[in-house]
């Protein structure tokens, strides 16, 4: 005869939800929670507004044959059917001193771990619009409120290894500054000794700063470039090309006949915009300024064109060629920043970048701005 529950015999009160974890992500873009109010516990993806994607993570009393409508009506997290679950009798309460957050290194997505191991999945492309919710080690098959975290590991567990490496890496005493020379050796011979250093950050994640290299008798104008974007991979790549690798990492350049001091204001605002807006920069891409026109520091322009290979555009001399740096495995690619005004800008989003550059250059548009 099987063992009766006599909790099951009567409705259980949900009581209010319980924060068990609470992390923002490194870039300050998005926070993670996990709540638990003692029939479910659930986790949530936050941005700014609102929450992007949950995943269900246990139910703590015997399972319902079927989904709860009234717990979902209600704005709960639904408890697991027992066909869906390893745990249709219900698993202890968690522990929030059992449970860490590990960030991606793109800052999008995240781990929730128990006692060092993976319990929980929202990785970037999770989203409940789309009817992708995160990724459970407790759910079987995939549900509306959690895909199996088992069936997914092989893509995921070397993932969340690196981005445990990464942020080791990251966080040592050294770290920042061997990525920051390895940068800076880079440019030397290409661009020759530098000038000014400037923070770009404020100190906050990602890290990035701005190098000048004054221009010369060979090359009548300044180049500026970001120290640090490519420390991290952008976030969103993976989500809209096949092949990312020749994308994720980037650094800015700009060419410049302006008091550099000026133009590298640009850069306070585009050097950590990928992370800060969960987005990403490829070549083509326009991006519009955030104030009012009048104080853009790139003289006359609303917005900035982003290309690999400003050379299409007429200037005085050719382009530095920066290429050749790598980071973790991945190539870095240099995008030089053009102004552009709001009407090119919308000129690239209707007919696409190549329009506009071709109107530029027809315009005898120069790369080298000043």
């Amino acid at each position: 005869m099987g063992t009766s529950h006599p909790e099951a015999s009567r409705p259980i009160k949900p009581q209010p939800p319980v924060t068990l974890l609470e992390s923002l992500s490194p870039y300050g873009s998005r926070k993670v929670t996990v709540e638990s109010d003692g029939l479910t516990t659930a986790a949530y993806l936050h941005d700014d507004t609102a929450p992007i994607s949950a995943t269900w993570i246990a139910n703590h009393r015997p399972a319902p044959p079927s989904s709860d409508r009234a717990r979902l009506d209600a704005g709960r997290a639904p408890m697991m059917p027992a066909g869906r679950t390893k745990h249709p009798g219900g698993r202890p309460p968690l522990q929030a001193s059992a449970l860490e957050a590990l960030w991606f290194e793109e800052g999008d997505g995240v781990a929730i771990l128990e006692h060092g191991r993976p319990l929980a999945v929202i990785a970037g492309w999770s989203d409940m619009d789309r009817g992708m919710p995160g990724y459970s080690r407790d759910v079987l098959g995939q549900t509306p409120f959690g895909w199996s975290l088992d069936d997914a590991m092989e893509g995921l567990a070397p993932r969340l290894e690196r981005s445990r490496a990464f942020w080791r890496w990251r966080q040592s005493p050294h770290g920042w500054g061997q990525f920051q020379q390895g940068v800076l050796s880079h440019l030397l011979p290409r661009l020759g000794p530098g000038g000014h250093y400037w923070d770009a950050s404020a100190g906050n994640q990602p890290l990035t700063g701005v190098t000048e290299r004054p221009s010369t008798a060979r090359r009548p104008f300044t180049v500026l470039s970001t120290v640090g974007m490519s420390c991290q991979r952008m976030p969103v790549v993976e989500q809209v090309l096949d092949d990312p690798s020749g994308y994720a990492r980037i650094e800015l350049a700009l060419a410049t006949t302006l008091p550099p001091a000026q133009a590298a204001r640009v850069f306070l605002w585009l050097a950590t915009y990928p992370w800060r807006a969960v987005t990403w920069f490829g070549p083509g891409h326009s991006v519009r300024w955030y104030h009012e026109p009048s104080t853009f520091p790139l003289g006359e322009g609303e917005a900035v064109l982003l290309l690999d290979n400003p050379g299409v555009l007429p200037g005085e001399a050719e382009p530095p060629d920066l290429s050749g740096f790598s980071f973790g495995g991945d190539p870095v690619r240099w995008l030089w920043v053009i102004p552009i005004s709001e009407r090119d800008r919308q000129l690239a989003k209707e007919r696409g970048s190549a329009a506009l550059v071709t109107r530029l250059a027809a315009q005898q548009r120069s790369w080298v701005i000043g």
